[in-house]
C-alpha cells in the first residue's frame, strides 16, 4: 500500500500512505495493546462534536480562518455521520491521560480536512492536528469531556431499559396480584404475601435506581472546556473562553455547561466516581431479583417451583431435560463484573496526582463496560425471562397450607404464647391449623375473616 514518514518528538516513523491517522495515534497503537478494545463510536461521535465546536468558536473569536475552520468542520460532520471510525486505532486504556485518543481524533480530522482541500495525507503544514484542529484545546480537557459526553449519551439508554423493565415488572404485579403464598425471611417460612406484591416490590427498586441515576447524570454534565492543560486556559482566547461551552451544548445538544472552577474540574474526578457508584448499586438491586427469581423457580419437582420462567436452552450436556436459569444467572455475572467496575473506577479517581489524574482512560473503560452489561443484561431480562414468567398458583397455595405462614395473623387475638404452640402442634403432628383454632372457642367465620387474604397481606391501601 505503500507509507508516507511523519515526525513527532520522538522521531520519523511510517504511516500507511492511505490512513488517515498519523504517526501519534501508529506509536499508540503499538504501545498499548491491552484491551483489543479501541475508542468506541460514541466518543468517536463526541469527540467530532467537540473539535466542530472548537473550530466554530476559534473561527468565530478570530482566532482561525474560515477555510481551516471550514474543512475541519466539514471533517467533523462525515466522522459525526459515521464515517472514517475505522481509522480510530487507538486502545480504550491507554499510559497519557487520554492524549493518544485525543491526538486520533485529531490526526483523522485533520487529513480528513486535508483531502477535501486537494492536498495530500500528512500534508500538514495546511491543516496541523495540533495547531489547527486542536487550538485553544488540550487533552486535559477534550478528553474528560468527550468522556462524559459519551457517558451521558450511554446512559440515557440506559435508563430507557430501566424504564422498559419497570413496566414489565408492574405488569406481572398486575397479572399476579391474587396470587398468595409464603413469605420468606432468613429463607425460612414467614407470613402471607403475594406474588403480585413481591413483583410490585421489584418495580419499585427498579424505578428508584432508574431515578437515582437520572439524578447521578447532572454531576457529568459541567465540563472543563477552555481548561486546557491546568485550568488556567493558558493558549485561548477570552473569546473562546467565554463561548466555547454553549458552542458545544448547540453541536451536540446534550446541555454541557462551563465549570465555576477549571482547575477543580480538571483535577479532579469524583463526578465519574458518583455515576459508577449508582450504576453499582442499581446492579445490587438487578441481582438480588434475579436470585430471588432463580430461587423461586427452582425444582420443578424438588425445589420451590412457586413460578415458571422460560426454557431458554437445554441446561445439562449430561442431565437429560434440565433447564436451568440462565438469563437470571447472567444478569447477576453482570452485576457482579458492574462491581467489580465500580472498584476500579474509585481507585482510578483517588489515583490523580496534583494537577491532572492521569487514569481517566480507566474510568471511562469501566463505567462504559458497566453500562453495557447493565443495559445488555436488562434487557434480555426483559425479553427472555420477565415476560414470560408464569405463576405456579397451585404450588403456591400448597407451600403456604403446608407452612406456619398463617399464623401470625392469630397472636392478636389469642395471644404470642397460645398461637406458638398452634404452630408446634402443626409442625409436630400436622393437626390443621384451623382445627387447631377451633379448640380456642373462635367461629368458622372468624377465623375466615382473619385468614383472608385480604386480611393477611393488604392491611393497608398502599400495599
Amino acid at each position: 500500500m505503500g507509507y508516507r514518514i511523519e515526525s513527532d518528538s520522538v522521531g520519523e516513523k511510517q504511516v500507511p500512505k492511505e490512513a488517515y491517522y498519523g504517526v501519534q495515534s501508529l506509536r499508540a497503537r503499538e504501545n498499548f495493546d491491552i484491551t483489543n478494545k479501541m475508542i468506541p463510536e460514541v466518543q468517536i461521535k463526541s469527540l467530532a462534536e467537540i473539535k466542530k465546536a472548537c473550530a466554530l468558536t476559534n473561527n468565530e473569536g478570530g482566532t482561525l480562518s474560515t477555510e481551516i475552520a471550514n474543512v475541519i468542520v466539514a471533517a467533523c460532520d462525515q466522522i459525526i455521520d459515521g464515517k472514517f471510525h475505522d481509522q480510530f486505532i487507538v486502545d480504550q486504556i491507554q499510559g497519557g491521560a487520554g492524549t493518544s485518543t485525543n491526538m486520533n481524533a485529531n490526526e483523522v480530522i485533520a487529513n480528513v480536512a486535508l483531502e477535501i482541500m486537494g492536498k495530500e495525507k500528512g500534508d500538514y503544514s495546511f491543516c496541523h492536528p495540533n495547531d489547527h484542529v486542536n487550538l485553544a484545546q488540550s487533552t486535559n480537557d477534550v478528553y474528560p469531556t468527550s468522556v462524559k459526553m459519551s457517558i451521558y449519551r450511554t446512559t440515557l439508554i440506559l435508563i430507557d431499559k430501566l424504564d422498559q423493565l419497570y413496566d414489565a415488572l408492574m405488569k406481572k404485579s398486575e397479572e399476579f396480584y391474587d396470587v398468595l403464598k409464603v413469605g420468606r425471611t432468613q429463607l425460612m417460612d414467614a407470613v402471607p404475601i403475594t406474588l403480585g406484591q413481591e413483583f410490585h416490590a421489584y418495580a419499585t427498586a427498579v424505578k428508584r435506581d432508574r431515578n437515582r441515576i437520572e439524578k447521578a447524570l447532572n454531576e457529568i454534565l459541567t465540563v472543563n472546556m477552555a481548561a486546557t492543560a491546568v485550568g488556567t486556559g493558558i493558549n485561548s482566547s477570552e473569546y473562546y473562553v467565554t463561548h466555547i461551552v454553549p458552542k458545544l451544548a448547540e453541536v451536540s445538544g446534550i446541555p454541557v455547561k462551563s465549570a465555576e472552577d477549571r482547575i477543580d474540574a480538571t483535577q479532579n474526578i469524583d463526578c465519574f466516581s458518583v455515576i459508577s457508584s449508582v450504576l453499582k448499586t442499581c446492579a445490587i438491586n438487578l441481582s438480588k431479583m434475579s436470585n430471588d427469581i432463580r430461587l423461586m423457580n427452582s425444582g420443578p419437582k424438588a425445589g420451590l417451583g412457586e413460578i415458571t420462567i422460560p426454557a431458554k436452552q437445554n441446561g445439562s450436556s449430561i442431565m437429560p431435560g434440565k433447564i436451568n436459569p440462565v438469563i437470571p444467572e447472567v444478569m447477576s455475572q453482570c452485576a457482579y463484573a458492574v462491581m467489580g467496575n465500580d472498584f476500579a473506577v474509585t481507585m482510578a479517581c483517588e489515583a490523580g496526582q496534583l494537577e491532572l489524574n492521569a487514569f481517566e482512560p480507566l474510568v471511562f473503560n469501566r463505567i462504559y463496560e458497566s453500562l453495557n452489561l447493565l443495559i445488555n443484561g436488562v434487557d434480555t431480562m426483559i425479553v427472555n425471562c420477565i415476560e414470560g414468567i408464569i405463576a405456579n398458583e397451585e404450588r403456591c397455595k400448597e407451600l403456604l397450607d403446608n407452612s406456619t405462614g398463617y399464623v401470625t395473623a392469630l397472636c392478636p387475638v389469642l395471644g404470642y404464647k397460645t398461637t406458638a404452640t398452634i404452630a408446634k402442634n402443626f409442625l409436630k403432628n400436622g393437626t390443621p391449623i384451623i382445627d387447631e383454632v377451633k379448640k380456642y372457642g373462635l367461629g368458622e367465620s372468624e377465623i375466615k375473616g382473619i385468614f383472608s387474604p385480604e386480611k393477611l397481606t393488604r392491611q393497608f391501601a398502599n400495599l
